[in-house]
């Protein structure tokens, strides 16, 4: 397959990120990272924005009700669907580090990456964060710890490190993904693009993954090993992530951003969205 994504709002972003499918709050959120914005589309096309704080770097449903989302240094948890978040204390004090993206695991955890703000090698880590709250360093070292998506059986999770320029598998070395350390995660290579960057992803109902190229205009579908089997190009280069969402999880999202850009895009910043023939699986969400 290959196909040209349509573009579904104008360029309302800055950078636009984190696109996730849930229909307890109606649909499709994403965020304007850097803006701290929340988005989420309303029938008929309208987009809504909240402010959540500095950043914004990626939203998640909670199994009780309401989201979590990635703010700064941390999370903030909001009750209800269009509730205002309430923040935790952050998980590190360095303000030359930010969240970047994330996502749940089959056990209700929270993992997200970070990032240092000039992007330094090695300035990020991956956490993990409890059903209470609490946080922990799974990976060090990571340089833009990015996409992430776990199956629903345990199995191998994808991991995105945009400033390594690499596609990973990542598999427990213990039976619980909530005991997993820095010493008990096998992380392996299975992809590294001709062009563009490694971003956000997503994982459809066949065990393969959808991953943004960021700079190449381009979202790319691999198998369990790697391999490139379709692809979609999006009229922006700097496409940052994608999720699979609507009534049959055929469609695929996909964000783009206008940060940093040398010479003016006009549709840099907008939505975008194609059908596929594979559909996602549902989001999992946030246990706590």
């Amino acid at each position: 397959m290959t196909a040209t994504a349509e573009q579904v709002t104008d360029a309302i972003t800055y950078h636009g990120e984190g696109p996730c499918w849930w229909p307890g709050w109606g649909g499709l959120r994403w965020v304007d990272m850097l803006a701290g914005d929340l988005l989420t589309l309303r029938p008929g096309g309208r987009v809504d924005r909240l402010h959540v704080g500095e950043v914004a770097a990626f939203v998640r449903p909670r199994t009780a009700g309401g989201y979590i989302v990635a703010v700064e240094r941390g999370i903030a948890l909001a009750d209800g669907p269009d509730d205002v978040p309430v923040p935790l204390p952050p998980l590190w004090d360095d303000a030359g580090v930010r969240m970047n993206d994330g996502g749940c695991d089959p056990e209700g955890n929270l993992w997200a990456g970070s990032m240092a703000y000039d992007a330094r090698p090695g300035g990020g880590d991956l956490w993990r964060v409890d059903t209470r709250g609490r946080g922990a360093v799974v990976l060090r070292g990571t340089t833009i710890a990015n996409g992430i998506a776990f199956p629903s059986d345990g199995g191998p999770a994808w991991f995105n490190d945009s400033g390594e320029g690499r596609t990973d598998r990542l598999r427990p070395g213990t039976p619980r993904w909530a005991d997993v350390g820095p010493e008990s995660l096998d992380r392996s290579t299975v992809h590294r693009p001709d062009d563009g960057v490694p971003d956000g992803l997503v994982l459809d109902a066949e065990g393969c993954v959808w991953t943004a190229l960021h700079g190449a205009g381009r979202v790319v579908r691999l198998s369990p090993d790697g391999a490139v089997l379709d692809a979609v190009t999006v009229p922006a280069h700097q496409v940052t992530a994608c999720t699979l969402g609507g009534d049959d999880l055929r469609d695929l999202y996909i964000t783009t951003s206008r940060e940093n850009l040398e010479e003016p895009e006009a549709q840099a910043g907008a939505l975008f969205r194609v059908r596929v023939d594979v559909p996602g699986v549902p989001v999992l969400p946030f246990g706590g």
